[in-house]
């Protein structure tokens, strides 16, 4: 029987028309790897639940009262501010004190993904290395633990609202798309700073001088609205609103006082919250293979 001869062109048909041929994999800047981190830290919940409720309980192991006691720094802090400030600015009291305290409770969540943030690949420097897990876990397990102090301290908020009773109404209501603003600003503030001083450990420190000199330019223990209200320097205070901080605060702190909504503030942090997310997706998807060797 007479055979067939192949030539090289029909074997390069047959090679390129087989079934079965496997993609290339990402590379390791990739916008599919940087999304798929963040996705794969998202599915491990019940593992970042755990260890930030752990840091929680060894931070205050062997003490009688436990958890107890960020509620109850709290709300000694807060009420020796608002006495001592409401003093000297002659503001009344049963208004002066729950704005002050409900101005901390929001500040201690933002300050903690702030200082902590920073540090967070660094403090974890143990697991990046020898634990295959993605970046993001280290990042949600943060957050998860500032959140559970917001909630601890959010006592304080319940007592004084039950004492003072602000006019609450269904504004209250917006509290809970507010503070899940502020976990994702605090996710991303994590991922961006978080990357940069791993590489550069000078940062940390600069972070830490910057957020004391925030907490003094945000209305925490002043009232923003005062000053507007004031002729003499009512152009002057505007100044306040390039503090982004400010905004943040004052979504949150103005449903649960019950105050009138001020929409100009979440327009600003809504910008600031699609610009961070993006600075945060570009530095997870250029540097994240970075960081285990960085730390």
């Amino acid at each position: 029987m007479a055979r067939t001869m192949t030539t090289g062109d029909d074997r390069a048909e047959d090679t390129t028309s087989a079934p079965g041929v496997v993609p290339d994999p990402p590379g390791s800047r990739s916008w599919q790897r940087a999304f798929d981190d963040l996705g794969r830290g998202w599915r491990q919940r019940p593992l970042w639940g755990y260890l930030g409720w752990q840091d929680i309980k060894q931070r205050y192991r062997r003490s009688v009262l436990g958890p107890l006691w960020i509620s109850i720094t709290m709300a000694v802090v807060a009420t020796a501010m608002g006495i001592l400030y409401g003093a000297l600015f002659g503001q009344d009291l049963r208004t002066f004190l729950p704005y002050v305290a409900t101005g901390l409770l929001i500040w201690y969540f933002i300050n903690g993904c702030i200082l902590e943030g920073s540090e967070v690949f660094i403090a974890n420097e143990g697991l990046i290395r020898f634990l295959p897990a993605p970046l993001s876990l280290h990042v949600y397990r943060l957050v998860w633990r500032q959140t559970l102090f917001f909630l601890h301290n959010l006592v304080v908020w319940g007592i004084l609202a039950a004492i003072f009773r602000p006019p609450l109404g269904w504004s209250l209501l917006l509290a809970v798309p507010a503070f899940m603003l502020l976990v994702i600003n605090g996710a991303w503030i994590s991922v961006v700073t978080g990357i940069i001083a791993t590489r550069f450990r000078d940062i940390p420190p600069i972070i830490a001088s910057l957020a004391n000199l925030l907490f003094f330019v945000t209305p925490i223990v002043w009232q923003y609205d005062t000053l507007l209200k004031n002729p003499a320097v009512a152009e002057r205070a505007r100044i306040a609103e390039l503090n982004p901080v400010l905004h943040f605060v004052e979504i949150l702190r103005e449903p649960l006082l019950g105050e009138p909504i001020v929409w100009r503030h979440w327009a600003v942090v809504g910008v600031i919250t699609v610009a961070g997310c993006l600075a945060a997706l570009v530095c997870l998807r250029n540097y994240r293979s970075r960081v285990a060797y960085w730390v």
